[in-house]
């Protein structure tokens, strides 16, 4: 004689509840550093910071106004208040800050060697990586591979051009001839992106650190003038 095996009864309500399937809540999207604002930072500094950061970490595309607010805490109100242009505004804005950034943190003195000059800017792309985990670039980049704007792109060129002016002019400083310095200057910035990119690719310092190294022996051998 078998045993037959009871049923329990399932209230209706569970039934309903069964039967639905289990909706997950998206996670938010994760931030590789705190958004670097301040309570007492105006809205505008906070906007064109976080803009910056976004651009450096997810690229043009994923730097909306919406997740700069969310990203931020800024209020929707100020958007265009503030950047009545638009995003490409906000854009410009962020990249100008980036300008800013660099020569405030890259400031070699005047007559350094160029191997100097070099390793000081090779130190700040290598703190980046560093600092937010592989999950940061370059902002500039980010503009020129993305933007369709010819404004935005002209802007992103002008950065770019500053830049390899600046090396310049700091490698003929160090006794290095014009020509060369101008090469080496483009050669520097070209092969630091490059670098970067690797190495948030392989999520390791070492293809920068290869790069680094090779660019500092260029560096070295340049001819010096007397």
């Amino acid at each position: 004689m078998v045993a037959r095996k009871t049923r329990k009864k399932v209230p209706a309500r569970a039934k309903k509840a069964a039967s639905k399937p289990t909706r997950v809540q998206p996670k938010p999207p994760s931030r590789s550093a705190p958004a670097p604002t301040r309570e007492n930072q105006p809205t505008r500094d906070r906007m064109v910071i976080g803009a910056a950061t976004l651009l450096a970490q997810r690229g043009l595309q994923a730097t909306s106004f919406s997740e700069v607010l969310e990203f931020t805490g800024a209020p929707r109100g100020s958007l265009y208040h503030h950047f009545p242009a638009g995003k490409d505004q906000l854009v410009r804005a962020a990249l100008d800050f980036v300008t800013a950034q660099m020569g405030s943190y890259f400031s070699p003195k005047e007559g350094a060697s160029p191997e100097e000059v070099a390793d000081q800017f090779l130190r700040l792309w290598r703190g980046i990586l560093i600092r937010f985990e592989f999950k940061a670039g370059c902002a500039v980049v980010a503009v020129t591979v993305a933007a369709e704007s010819p404004e935005l792109l002209d802007h992103a060129s002008s950065v770019f051009r500053a830049w390899r002016s600046r090396l310049a002019g700091l490698f003929a400083a160090g006794g290095v001839a014009k020509n060369d310095a101008v090469r080496f200057a483009a050669t520097l910035i070209a092969a630091s992106e490059g670098a970067v990119v690797l190495s948030r690719g392989e999520r390791s310092l070492e293809p920068f650190d290869l790069v680094a190294a090779q660019l500092l022996d260029q560096a070295r051998s340049l001819p010096r003038q007397r």
